[in-house]
């Protein structure tokens, strides 16, 4: 996973016959990554049978992946990407051994120092919603040289902070997708609302 992907668009929970329309309409809205949740009803499934679609330049990952055993049946399921939401090393190590980017997850600074030294290509900072931009400011101060990943509470209204606080990504879930949009299956409308979100980022490459 390349620092410079500024938005990782999670779903949790999509409809497997919906989820082919909402991955096209996205990447073609600007997104690059896409991560479905492991415990989203046929995550793996949804993987395998869109991963042939995925456009050159983009990515299709799984995320929520709690221990090796999931990220095994994630690797088998053909993710281009893992994401975990604590810190295991085990599950870093078995990406890294498979070639596979991962963005693990923490909390805490040891949290955040461990998963980046078992060789986390980024750590997802999680749930910010508890601490908000200046968390990530302060974090940055000692962890100048991980690239930080902001995750839970991150919407329109506040996603400039958290990249101006030095996230070097960040990952929205509704906010990004539009929540009425996802619940009446409006393709058009989870399009603005990428476009809307993604408009609000930094161009990081000359940041890295």
């Amino acid at each position: 996973m390349k620092p410079s992907v500024p938005v990782i668009g999670i779903l949790r929970g999509i409809d497997a016959d919906f989820f082919s329309g909402v991955m096209d309409a996205s990447f073609a809205s600007g997104l690059q990554a896409l991560e479905v949740t492991m415990n989203t009803d046929q995550a793996l499934q949804i993987v395998s049978s869109n991963r042939p679609a995925v456009p050159a330049g983009k990515l299709l990952g799984i995320g929520t992946i709690r221990n090796i055993d999931e990220a095994k049946k994630a690797v088998d399921a053909g993710a281009m990407f893992l994401v975990t939401p604590n810190t295991d090393t085990g599950v870093i190590e078995y990406a890294k051994a498979n070639s596979l980017p991962v963005i693990a997850g923490a909390l805490t600074p040891t949290e955040i120092y461990t998963a980046w030294s078992a060789g986390a290509d980024m750590v997802k900072v999680f749930p910010c919603r508890a601490f908000g931009p200046e968390y990530i400011r302060e974090l940055r101060g000692p962890y100048e040289q991980i690239p930080l990943v902001a995750v839970g509470g991150v919407d329109l209204n506040n996603i400039k902070e958290y990249f101006a606080a030095g996230a070097r990504a960040v990952g929205a879930s509704t906010s990004l997708f539009g929540r009425k949009a996802l619940m009446e299956h409006d393709l058009g409308e989870i399009a603005q609302h990428v476009k809307k979100f993604i408009a609000l980022c930094p161009d990081l490459k000359n940041k890295l």
